[in-house]
């Protein structure tokens, strides 16, 4: 009985668990846009991806960087001309979960910096075209 009533409870606990959906190779390429907060301030930035690079549209400024995919879900940015040592760092991107037409993300340095904490952003961006 007592083993009855275990399997029970094990499978309703389990039962309960979901994880959250990822479609990534849907979102590998395409024209996408997030929108953040700096300082109070919300703005928007638009970006175009193929299998290799990607394309940031910001302000009237075009800024290109190399894409490397890991797996479906995960990929490295590197930026192709960059104007600073903080642009020349690799940004690690992972997709955590995908809709129809937005996935979840969250990214950080690609290369951990000694004795300083990494530090992870998250974002979601929406597919619009």
């Amino acid at each position: 009985m007592k083993l009855l009533l275990s399997i029970l409870a094990l499978t309703l606990l389990t039962s309960c668990y979901s994880t959250a959906e990822r479609n990534c190779s849907d979102f590998k390429t395409g024209t996408f846009e997030f929108t953040y907060t700096i300082d109070g301030i919300e703005q928007t930035n638009r970006f175009k991806r193929t299998e290799d690079l990607n394309i940031d549209y910001h302000e009237g400024v075009e800024d290109s960087s190399s894409v490397r995919w890991i797996n479906d879900c995960e990929f490295i940015l590197k930026k192709l001309h960059p104007v600073s040592n903080a642009e020349k760092e690799a940004i690690h991107m992972k997709i955590l979960s995908t809709t129809k037409d937005s996935y979840t993300f969250e990214y950080k340095r690609a290369v951990k910096r000694a004795n300083k904490p990494s530090r992870v952003e998250k974002g979601t961006a929406t597919r619009i075209k």
